[in-house]
């Protein structure tokens, strides 16, 4: 039977690139030189351990197995999935080759490529299980996907549904059970933020700009002529420096369009924010760079960084919206 691999590449930076070329890829651009498909695991380890005399056996272990089971497990026919955290989407595809040195790539994080056939349809994340979110949810670069997911995904991209009940593999977790508690947190405070209304999603972004030091103003329903919040010194908007804040709670990227009709509006000495939970498209992010106005653009994670960072200064509103507590691990 054909597995499913989850090949996280650059924490999801490589998902565009991936698409776009046709392939799966994963780094370790020195080990990638030198590792051979009759290797065992352990003489890939002592490689690692030549290559990086300092590094920790334990991390020399979980990279030298990532690249080993790359090589030789992966098998043309698998299913392979891949995840944007900018986007939450999952990318479900083929295997339909073997793997190849590729050190022109190594530069972008792709050393090593399997060529791979991908679905049309992405898979959100909000519409999977609850099972399903924390299986794909390791921070492993390289991990089997139990057979539940597997269906429950497989499912969605045909567009049928079935919820199977979970059995996980116990050799595709992670060694460490606290190795991926920050990511998996990550990703579940991003799902309470992206289960607000659009109304509480504006209230949670001008409670955070108030934790920074700003006082806001907040428009009310109906056309506000992109201006959701204005943040400033004084509350009023006639202190600098004066932020006009458009919030799109929405799964569509916003594209250069959105961007350009958000800037027309603006006054030479104002600042602009944008928070699209959907992500931006690449043309939106040029068009902000060429803006004639300061403008920053905000995606679902830079949303979850800034409230991490600055949750414990937020308002009791704030908190209501997204419950948080404390927990520490050791380093």
């Amino acid at each position: 039977m054909a597995k499913m691999w989850m090949i996280r590449g650059e924490s999801g930076r490589l998902y565009d690139d991936f698409r776009e070329r046709g392939v799966v890829a994963i780094g370790w651009s020195q080990l990638a030189a030198v590792a051979k498909p009759n290797m065992s695991r352990k003489e890939i380890t002592q490689l690692y351990q030549q290559i990086e005399p300092n590094i920790k056996l334990g991390t020399a272990i979980s990279g030298a197995s990532q690249v080993w089971r790359f090589i030789n497990e992966i098998q043309p026919g698998d299913w392979v999935v891949t995840y944007s955290p900018a986007n939450r989407t999952y990318l479900v595809g083929k295997v339909t080759g073997g793997y190849e040195h590729r050190p022109e790539l190594a530069d972008i994080g792709m050393s090593l490529v399997r060529p791979v056939q991908w679905q049309n349809q992405e898979v959100d994340r909000d519409s999977l299980s609850a099972a399903s979110k924390n299986s794909l949810g390791s921070t492993l670069t390289v991990f089997v996907v139990p057979d539940f997911a597997l269906q429950e995904l497989s499912a969605i991209t045909n567009g049928t549904r079935t919820l199977p009940q979970p059995v996980v593999d116990a050799e595709d977790a992670d060694s460490d059970p606290l190795a991926g508690m920050e990511v998996l947190a990550f990703e579940r405070i991003k799902d309470l933020i992206n289960s607000l209304t659009w109304e509480e999603m504006q209230d949670l972004v001008a409670g955070l700009l108030r934790a920074m030091g700003y006082k806001t103003q907040v428009s009310p329903a109906g056309p506000d002529r992109g201006k959701d919040i204005i943040a400033s010194p004084d509350g009023f908007g006639f202190e600098n420096p004066r932020i006009i804040v458009e919030v799109k709670h929405r799964k569509e990227q916003m594209g250069s369009q959105q961007i350009r009709s958000f800037l027309g509006g603006r006054h030479k000495d104002d600042r602009g924010l944008y928070v699209s939970t959907g992500g931006f498209s690449k043309d939106a992010y040029y068009e902000a760079d060429r803006a004639n106005v300061p403008l920053t653009l905000w995606t679902l994670d830079n949303l979850v960084r800034a409230l991490i960072e600055h949750y414990e200064d937020s308002d009791s509103e704030t908190k209501r919206l997204i419950p948080l507590k404390r927990t520490y691990m050791p380093a």
